[in-house]
C-alpha cells in the first residue's frame, strides 16, 4: 500500500499558513494617514504573505468611529481624543460607544497643539504664555481648525480652559475664525490673524513656511491647563523640545493628539491577536513610510489608556511584556 510522503515541518507550514485582506478607514487621499495606510500593508505582509490593507477615505477620525460602528471596515485610524468623546458620548455622539470600539495600537503620539503667534502682537500685548491671552485680553484673531475636525474642539478647550473662549475673545475685539491648516499658513502671513492653533507635527512645512516670512513665537501651556484639557479632552501632555525651530530656544510644554489603530470589539479574538503580533514585530515598516514616524516604538505603541485594548491585542501585548 502505498504511503504518503510527510516531509518534517511542511503540515505546520500550510497550517500557519494565513492571508487577510482587510480596509483601514483613514481620512484624505493624501497625506500621513494613507501612508499609514501603506505601512499597515507592509507590516502585514511581512508576516502573512498575500495578505492586503487597503487604505479607505473617508471624513476622518470622527466618521471613522462610525465607519467601524457599520463594519464597513476592518480597521479605522481614529485619533484618542475622538476615542474619549465616543466613550463619554459627548457631541458629535449621541451616546456612549464605549462598547463597540477597542485598539490594537498607538500610531503616533506626537501631533502636539502649537499655538503660533506672530511675534510683533505678542510683544506689543506683553504675550509671553498662552494664560497670558486671557489675562491681558487683548483684541486678537485666533484660528483655529474647521468645525468638525477634533483639533479645533481641542484647541476650543484649551482657549475656554484659560478664559478665553469665543464670547470673551469677540469681548476684547477679537475673534476666533476655523480655518483648514492648508489655509492658516496664509492668514498669518497676510496678517489676517494674529494666531493660529493647530495639532501638527513639529517642523510641519506650514509652520516653517509661515516663520519664513513672519516674525513667530511659541505660547507655552500652564502645567495646570495641560492637566485640565488632558482630562477633558484625552490628549496627552507633549513637550515641545528646545531649539525645535530657530525662533523657539526653549521647551514649550503643551497636549498633543495622538491616533490609534481602532477595530471593532467583536472582531475575532485570534485574528485581533495575530494582527497585533504582525504589527508590532514589523513595526519599523510603520515607522519608514515618512520622517515622521521615525520615533515610533512597540513601547509607544502599547501605550494607549483612553479606551482598552482587544483582548486579542492584550493577550498578545501580555506575552511580550508590554503590558
Amino acid at each position: 500500500m502505498a504511503m504518503a510522503l510527510v516531509v518534517p515541518g511542511l503540515m505546520m507550514n500550510v497550517a500557519s499558513a494565513q492571508e487577510y485582506n482587510l480596509t483601514v478607514a483613514g481620512a484624505s487621499p493624501g497625506g500621513l494617514w494613507s501612508l499609514l495606510g501603506a505601512g499597515l500593508d507592509s507590516a502585514l505582509k511581512a508576516e502573512y504573505p498575500g495578505s492586503t490593507v487597503t487604505y479607505q477615505t473617508s471624513g476622518g477620525g470622527i466618521a471613522n468611529v462610525a465607519v467601524l460602528q457599520r463594519d464597513d471596515a476592518s480597521l479605522a485610524i481614529i485619533e484618542d481624543a475622538v476615542l474619549q468623546l465616543a466613550r463619554d458620548g459627548e457631541a458629535p455622539f449621541r451616546e456612549p460607544v464605549n462598547d463597540d470600539i477597542r485598539v490594537l495600537s498607538y500610531l503616533y503620539t506626537w501631533a502636539p497643539m502649537q499655538a503660533v503667534i506672530r511675534k510683533e502682537f505678542a510683544d506689543k500685548h506683553g504675550i509671553s504664555t498662552f494664560a497670558d491671552i486671557a489675562d491681558v485680553k487683548p483684541p486678537i484673531t485666533i484660528a483655529i481648525n474647521k468645525r468638525g475636525n477634533i483639533a479645533s474642539g481641542v484647541a476650543e478647550a484649551m482657549l475656554e480652559a484659560i478664559g478665553a473662549g469665543p464670547d470673551e475673545v469677540k469681548s476684547w475685539g477679537g475673534d476666533i475664525i476655523y480655518a483648514a491648516s492648508s489655509e492658516q499658513t496664509s492668514l498669518i502671513q497676510d496678517r489676517r490673524i494674529d494666531m493660529f492653533l493647530n495639532s501638527l507635527f513639529v517642523g510641519q512645512s506650514s509652520i516653517m513656511q509661515a516663520a519664513s516670512s513672519v516674525d513667530v513665537n511659541l505660547l507655552p501651556l500652564s502645567e495646570e491647563t495641560i492637566q485640565e484639557v488632558s482630562g477633558k479632552t484625552g490628549t496627552n501632555p507633549f513637550t515641545i523640545p528646545g531649539g525645535a525651530y530657530d525662533w523657539a530656544p526653549n521647551e514649550t510644554p503643551t497636549v498633543s493628539i495622538s491616533a490609534t489603530l481602532a477595530v471593532r470589539s467583536d472582531m475575532d479574538e485570534e485574528m485581533a491577536y495575530k494582527l497585533t503580533k504582525a504589527l508590532y514585530e514589523n513595526y519599523e515598516n510603520i515607522a519608514n513610510v515618512h520622517p515622521a514616524m521615525k520615533s515610533l516604538t512597540p513601547e509607544i505603541m502599547a501605550s494607549v489608556e483612553v479606551v482598552p485594548y482587544h483582548d486579542g491585542a492584550d493577550r498578545y501585548l501580555k506575552e511580550v511584556g508590554l503590558r
